[in-house]
């Protein structure tokens, strides 16, 4: 019994007669009246689209199981992307160890997801599982229930094995259920990596739906930045107060959403220097600058990724407003880059080259021509200026480069552009009074038929705009 159940070293023991108890005289369960949800017909369109890329070919895609953290304590669970974005199911209690199935058919693929009914009150692991038992973590809903939420046919997780092996070779999302990879051996590497490829550029265009759901997760950004800014004059100075811009930003996420898209970066001073800085545990002091980069994640699992620039003080210093105006221009330029019809990459080209040339008039780089061409101006702004955005904020990473990279925006890409300067403050080839000095500025923008349209407008971007807010929230 104990071997089936995750229980924890510190569970006292259960007597026969406790175990009697639990498992009688408890009243039926009520589920509540299904509804189905509006993101049902959406990720039935999905479907189909993946359906025709793999005709007579079966698809094997898991929710993914819960990590541990350390010991028996688990992350927060959140489903795979591909899983989530096919089938709409981002809620806790049915994605772990959920595995969503397209059987093929005479018209095309048959959806199955196979995940776990809820706990019978007979079943003693309602109460002793401390994973999945639902006295730990909460009432799963009934098959039909999830049925009817998603518009996908359900079967019991513990079918999923017999039904693997009663079919043929199958291509699986491989890397988020390990029993699921070892029940379908690998036939074809390739045909596994195909499938995660079409899976993440299924995402690249976002509908109707998927916008609406994005600004939201930037409009609930915005509201983390401005209670971040309202309350920089209190933080000034705290122990850790990098980790008070943090909790501020991380309370409206939990409060508003699901919670952030990824680690709040709160960089004060020469930490913005590090481009991924989520230490978090420095002061902060007035005359220096914060880089803040959070995003709020829905609860249907669709991120925002914004970055500010911020003076402490409210006020930028001369040498800051220098480096702030070179990279606000640099991201002008880049945002006037994203088009449809255009390159993927020519609005970081476009960016890069107000940076270098800025750089030049300065006169850390002799010639921008020549760094943009032997690329040595990445040493003071290392990364690509922006990526795609959506239920991922690095989203559609497995897609292939001809569709990406390489690839042309079309309406319904979402993007970030977020150019940056990170003057380091070792850097000898700097003037002394340049480093230490981080700034980066990123928005999130969707290509439309015409153009594009800045998600993130709502937060103020131009230095004397930045100053005006903060002094009006002070």
């Amino acid at each position: 019994m104990e071997d089936r159940l995750a229980t924890g070293s510190h569970d006292l023991p259960v007597s026969a007669a406790l175990a009697a108890s639990m498992t009688r005289d408890w009243a039926p369960p009520r589920p509540p009246a299904p509804a189905r949800l509006p993101v049902a017909a959406h990720a039935a369109r999905r479907r189909a689209a993946l359906s025709e890329r793999f005709p007579g070919e079966r698809l094997v895609l898991p929710a993914g199981t819960p990590k541990a953290r350390s010991n028996d304590c688990d992350y927060r669970y959140r489903p795979h992307t591909a899983y989530a974005h096919l089938t709409g199911d981002t809620a806790a209690d049915t994605g772990p160890g959920a595995v969503l199935v397209l059987e093929p058919s005479a018209s095309g693929h048959d959806a199955v997801l196979y995940r776990r009914p809820p706990s019978a009150r007979g079943d003693d692991g309602f109460f002793r599982d401390r994973r999945d038992g639902e006295f730990w973590v909460g009432p799963r809903e009934p098959l039909a229930v999830t049925e009817s939420r998603l518009g996908i046919d359900c079967a019991p997780r513990g079918d999923l094995a017999g039904a693997l092996r009663a079919g043929g070779p199958a291509r699986v999302l491989r890397g988020a259920d390990p029993d699921v990879d070892a029940a379908v051996p690998v036939k074809d590497p390739e045909l596994d990596r195909e499938l995660a490829a079409a899976a993440a550029e299924l995402r690249l265009v976002k509908d109707a739906w998927e916008l609406a759901e994005l600004q939201s997760a930037v409009d609930h950004t915005s509201r983390g930045f401005t209670e971040v800014a309202a309350a920089l004059p209190g933080l000034v100075a705290r122990p850790r107060g990098e980790r008070w811009v943090e909790g501020t930003f991380d309370r409206v996420a939990r409060a508003e959403g699901n919670g952030t898209g990824y680690d709040t970066i709160a960089a004060s001073g020469a930490h913005a220097c590090v481009l991924h800085w989520t230490r978090n545990d420095g002061v902060l002091r007035m005359g220096d600058m914060l880089l803040l980069d959070a995003g709020v994640e829905t609860d249907t699992l669709y991120t925002a990724d914004v970055t500010r620039t911020l003076p402490v003080s409210g006020w930028f210093t001369p040498r800051q407003r220098q480096v702030y105006d070179l990279v606000y221009h640099a991201q002008e330029a880049g945002l006037a880059a994203v088009r449809p019809g255009r390159s993927f990459r020519e609005f970081h080209i476009a960016a890069m080259r107000v940076i270098a040339e800025g750089l030049e008039e300065w006169g850390v780089l002799r010639s921008a021509e020549e760094a943009l061409e032997s690329g040595t101006y990445r040493r003071y702004t290392l990364c690509s200026s922006g990526h795609m955005l959506g239920m991922d904020v690095h989203d559609c990473a497995k897609a292939r480069a001809s569709q990406y990279l390489d690839g042309v925006l079309r309406p319904g890409h979402v993007l970030t552009v977020e150019p940056g300067l990170y003057l380091q403050p070792d850097d000898l080839t700097l003037p002394p009074e340049l480093r230490g000095i981080g700034v980066r500025i990123e928005d999130d923008v969707v290509v439309t038929e015409t153009g594009a349209r800045l998600m993130s407008a709502g937060l103020p971007r131009h230095p004397a705009e930045i100053e005006a807010w903060m002094g009006g929230l002070a």
